[in-house]
């Protein structure tokens, strides 16, 4: 069943289309890789699903509830997309976290900001507080971190920033939780503990949207693959078919950068 139904999508920036004509779905649990040369439109496209920039055109439904379409003003109020970013927990390529707060402050942060919106907030502050960091401290343990909690963005490595990251977009628990090339800032021998991690929530069957560079993982991970190029989707199938036996030219020639890297 799909959770997320993306039609026609289409962003300008300027006089130059970024994105054309973007139309796929996802099934929930499935993870999705998008792959593309830099400047395809990949994050973009990722930055529209989170409502960080509004489409011209086309429409995002999650659960089949209608959360934007470009013909219907009264989905387009700005004070609804917080509430619509919710569904979607996003992991930059560059952390983002809070300098002056520790790695469980920056996973408990958005939580403890939304719960003073409770109604019961004032009288069940110290419960809803204490059951915030119990989770938080739960998922930093899920990213291999306990031992990490009270450490500042600055002591940690840019491997385990990258966790906290994952920990803190998880705490929202998102119906659709998206990476935008979520290694591209590590050295390569810290790429690996970032992947272990997005491996195991996509065998814990995480719906998971994600921009990657990373042919083998995409391939291996992945349970679809959409290649883009020049602001359109070229190509788009099963992880595998798509990556070893790609059908369109633009895919292949691609890939062919790849090729002995994996």
């Amino acid at each position: 069943m799909a959770i997320l139904d993306v039609r026609h999508i289409e962003k300008h920036f300027g006089a130059t289309q970024v994105l054309t004509d973007i139309s796929f779905s996802l099934d929930e649990g499935n993870a999705l890789a998008i792959i593309g040369s830099s400047g395809s439109g990949k994050t973009t496209l990722l930055r529209c699903l989170n409502f960080l920039e509004t489409p011209d055109n086309g429409s995002i439904s999650v659960r089949d509830e209608l959360l934007f379409d470009a013909a219907d003003p009264a989905t387009q109020s700005e004070k609804d997309i917080r509430k619509k970013r919710l569904h979607f927990g996003l992991v930059f390529q560059n952390f983002n976290l809070f300098p002056q707060y520790t790695a469980l402050q920056n996973v408990m942060l958005a939580n403890q900001l939304l719960a003073k919106e409770r109604p019961d907030f004032k009288q069940n502050k110290r419960q809803i507080f204490q059951e915030i960091e119990e989770n938080a401290r739960a998922l930093l343990a899920q990213m291999g971190l306990s031992d990490r909690a009270a450490h500042y963005p600055h002591q940690l490595s840019g491997g385990q920033q990258q966790r906290v990251a994952i920990a803190r977009a998880l705490a929202m628990r998102p119906d659709i939780l998206c990476f935008d090339e979520p290694t591209s800032a590590l050295d390569p021998e810290l790429t690996g503990e970032v992947l272990k991690v997005i491996r195991s929530l996509a065998e814990q069957k995480t719906t998971m949207v994600i921009v990657t560079h990373e042919m083998a993982f995409a391939r291996d991970v992945a349970d679809e693959v959409i290649f883009m190029d020049g602001g359109v989707i070229v190509e788009q199938g099963p992880a595998r078919q798509v990556i070893e036996h790609p059908r369109e030219e633009r895919t292949k020639q691609f890939l062919s950068r790849y090729e002995g890297n994996d």
